[in-house]
């Protein structure tokens, strides 16, 4: 996959305060506050950074968390797993695989089929129709 490199500077100019904040400098939305924490609707979640798909709506279930979540991403190259010790916990952080933008985390704690839950921040995606 081809990785996009922009300075943070770049970053900056591409996105609203609220995606700078949370998918470069590793920032969460507060819970039940964002656009697609409710979105039933159909289609693909895209990276909002660089486009990559990442999650089909069909993988979104309600994990009452607060943030979006997903059992599955579109395919695991789309997302890179980082061990996240941060706030006194140890937690795996999912980036996307192209830009590196932070998403959010993944736990073990999902329904079937795959027992995982991707719990996405609603900035970093942008819900794009079916080709």
């Amino acid at each position: 996959m081809q990785k996009i490199d922009k300075t943070l500077d770049e970053w900056r100019v591409m996105l609203d305060p609220a995606q700078y904040q949370v998918c470069r400098l590793k920032g969460t939305e507060r819970p039940f506050s964002g656009k697609y924490n409710s979105e039933r609707g159909e289609g693909i979640y895209h990276c909002i950074c660089c486009d990559l798909p990442l999650f089909d709506a069909k993988a979104k279930f309600d994990s009452g968390c607060g943030w979006p979540s997903f059992y599955e991403p579109i395919q695991e190259a789309a997302m890179i797993e980082i061990r996240d010790t941060s706030h006194g916990m140890i937690r795996t952080e999912v980036t996307c695989a192209r830009c590196d933008a932070h998403l959010g985390h993944v736990f073990p704690d999902g329904p079937p089929p795959t027992g995982l839950r991707y719990c996405i921040n609603s900035v970093c995606l942008d819900l794009k129709p079916r080709d």
